[in-house]
């Protein structure tokens, strides 16, 4: 089964124009979180990701987002919040000045945000959940007859989850094909080095052997990832793995996973934003 996006030149230069407005915009939130601080790194990580899927793949309606046709994005690891929403603002689900209003108390975009009615469909944060609740929704979605794609944003490190490798068998043996596994594999979590921590070996070999499909890609190369998204193969699940960088596109930020979490000073964000401008810091 191959789903039919547009996966030319020019629209892959049109999704990463749209990702670096994306980086701006999560970097101009982290400063506005003041002390609340924010996830800069794993949002700046699956940035592309989040494009590419806005920009390009998902199925949606910004004046009906409960539209029961629609796609539906779960980010499990909702690390990726200064990512899912300047995207959500890129499709037009509000404005980029409502980006701003990030952490502000009665705002409606906190840290881990549910809001329905402006396409926030889950509220992450509990990791290793999030892939039992999207395979419950693409079952229900082909029990009624619904050609819905379902889309799961998982971290490398959130992968230690028992709970995610029961759900990866769940889903081969019910064959729960329009069900995607996004791996955002940056190598790092809160506490360190993935593969000093628990290493996962061939990711790409577990996978496989638990009956899924599976695509490696380069996460931050949107043509790389419009590919990926099509490649799925009938009667099996389809797991991505991106390979990302934590903290891509701010020198001081990658590879770093003291800005898994982190408050950003002035000083920094002027440094950040000359990087990601080609200006002087």
């Amino acid at each position: 089964m191959i789903l039919d996006y547009d996966v030319s030149l020019e629209n892959a230069r049109r999704l990463t124009e749209m990702s670096k407005r994306m980086r701006l915009t999560a970097l101009d939130m982290a400063l506005a979180s003041g002390n609340y601080g924010s996830h800069l790194g794993g949002s700046l990580s699956a940035i592309e990701i989040l494009a590419v899927l806005y920009g390009a793949v998902l199925r949606y309606d910004v004046k009906n987002p409960q539209d029961e046709a629609r796609d539906i994005f779960i980010p499990s690891k909702n690390h990726c919040v200064l990512a899912h929403i300047p995207a959500l603002a890129e499709a037009g689900f509000f404005s980029r000045e409502e980006c701003l209003e990030f952490q502000k108390d009665g705002g409606r975009l906190t840290g881990y945000p549910r809001r329905p009615e402006i396409g926030l469909e889950y509220s992450g944060g509990t990791l290793g959940m999030a892939i039992s609740v999207g395979i419950g929704l693409a079952m229900s979605a082909k029990e009624h007859g619904r050609d819905s794609q379902i889309y799961i944003l998982m971290g490398d490190g959130e992968l230690d989850e028992g709970s995610i490798w029961e759900a990866f068998m769940s889903a081969a043996h019910f064959k729960v094909d329009n069900i995607t596994a996004i791996i955002d594999k940056n190598g790092l979590s809160l506490d360190g080095n993935i593969e000093e921590i628990m290493s996962l070996g061939n990711l790409s070999e577990k996978i496989l052997s638990f009956g899924w499909h599976v695509t490696e890609c380069d996460g931050h190369d949107t043509s790389s990832l419009l590919k990926a998204f099509t490649d799925k193969a009938a009667g099996k699940p389809h797991a991505i793995i991106a390979k990302t960088v934590k903290g891509k596109g701010v020198s001081f930020m990658e590879n770093k996973p003291e800005y898994h979490h982190h408050t950003l000073s002035q000083k920094d964000y002027e440094k950040a934003k000359a990087e990601l401008t080609g200006g002087v810091a």
